[in-house]
């Protein structure tokens, strides 16, 4: 597949163990050989393979697959490594938030990476929840997504097969053979488990051709993570600005390094339901508070005073087109990629006047579910060189904001 030429790691996702090997053995025997880091995600243990099953139980189905999963990924190639979890076999339309958490964990910065996924329309309730929930982990660690049918194989008609979102990974006899090997290996499904009702075999011979060719098909979608807007359409204020002593206290911190008293104008980057940008409207002549979520943008506009414009902006990909003498960024940096976060101190660089001031406010705790915490996000912005010198610097156990200028405002002493 073209366009992958930068990177060099490989992520693969599987909601069942096999779904990896069916669904992108190819490709990873293929990339392993290369040199590439090749990683696998097993999110279920199948445990629920043969729910009617008067041989084995559950757990015993689980550690078999278990080890049907490491003797295929050997055969695949010995640098590998596995990533096996313990989410509930049939459960994972569920657990959304904590299956994007871990693949977020194990992908971290994805600028280089390679996500694989079950495709998220395959027609099987966990297949779709692990591809939504890797769509989500792609838009927060910046990586390239591409999503695998299973399924789909055994229902679609030709016509119905996305062939323009397509690509074919093709490769030699060679790997065609290790992918066959680790097909065999998963023998709890490809063969009966005993010859009693209910331990039948489940991957039959005809279903098993969509994956003993030559090549294997990926399907390139853009990835998509609607965690925010969701949170402000069930919770109005979702992160208590109106309520916590540590927003309120926030708040007038950040107003009190500000280096000067008065602005003309000012952009607030992640402005929620508009709380700071009514604060800041005291010290600037002209504010815009742009968000990317659609709720927050509604709560906003129903907030904040006459001087104050909002609007539904995803930056850094879309930015407003003026120019400003006082950006805020607060509370908005970790729930960017990496990458996305470095482009967004270019884009605020080119729109800053030369001697204006950016202010970054963050929260210094764990963040759950995104690759970055507050002090990664300052220490980006530090090493970036895009934007003007630290010139005061406020931190304590919760908050650290930094306020970065050119030219430092002399008090009137």
């Amino acid at each position: 597949m073209s366009g992958f030429e930068q990177l060099e790691r490989l992520v693969v996702v599987a909601a069942h163990p096999d779904d990896e090997t069916l669904g992108a053995g190819l490709i990873s025997a293929d990339l392993a050989g290369q040199g590439w880091e090749v990683e696998v995600v097993i999110l279920t243990r199948g445990e629920n393979s043969h729910p009617g099953s008067p041989t084995t139980t559950a757990e015993e189905r689980a550690a078999m697959r278990a080890r049907e999963s490491a003797i295929a990924a050997r055969l695949l190639s010995p640098s590998i490594r596995l990533h096996p979890a313990s989410f509930a076999d049939g459960g994972l339309a569920t657990e959304h938030d904590a299956l994007v958490t871990t693949i977020v964990d194990i992908v971290g910065d994805g600028r280089r990476t390679l996500l694989l996924a079950p495709w998220r329309h395959d027609g099987h309730s966990d297949h779709e929840a692990a591809g939504w929930a890797a769509a989500a982990a792609a838009v927060r660690t910046g990586a390239i997504l591409a999503e695998y049918p299973v399924w789909m194989w055994h229902w679609a008609e030709p016509e119905e097969f996305p062939y323009a979102s397509a690509r074919r990974w093709s490769t030699n006899a060679t790997v065609r053979e290790q992918k066959a090997a680790a097909i065999a290996a998963h023998r709890s499904q490809i063969a009966p488990l005993s010859s009693e009702p209910g331990d039948e075999v489940l991957l039959d011979g005809a279903f098993l051709e969509h994956f003993g060719g030559a090549d294997e098909y990926f399907i390139l979608d853009q990835p998509f993570d609607d965690a925010l807007d969701r949170l402000h359409a069930d919770d109005d204020d979702p992160w208590g600005l109106d309520d916590r002593w540590y927003e309120h206290r926030k708040a007038q911190l950040l107003l009190a390094c500000l280096p000067r008293e008065r602005y003309g104008r000012a952009l607030e980057v992640g402005c929620s339901r508009g709380s700071l940008s009514t604060l800041l409207s005291r010290r600037a002549g002209r504010v815009l508070a742009v968000d990317a979520s659609e709720h927050a943008v509604a709560l906003a506009r129903e907030r904040v005073p006459s001087s104050v414009d909002v609007a539904h902006l995803r930056v850094p990909d879309e930015w407003p087109e003026d120019r400003f003498d006082l950006i805020v960024v607060s509370e908005l940096g970790y729930f960017l990629s990496p990458v996305a976060l470095e482009r967004l101190w270019v884009t605020i660089a080119a729109s800053l006047e030369p001697d204006g001031t950016v202010v970054l406010c963050h929260w210094r705790g764990e963040v759950r579910g995104w690759p970055l915490d507050g002090p990664q996000v300052h220490a980006s912005a530090e090493k970036s060189g895009e934007l003007p010198p630290v010139q005061a610097r406020y931190r304590d156990d919760d908050v650290e904001i930094l306020v970065m200028t050119r030219e430092w405002i002399a008090t009137d002493a």
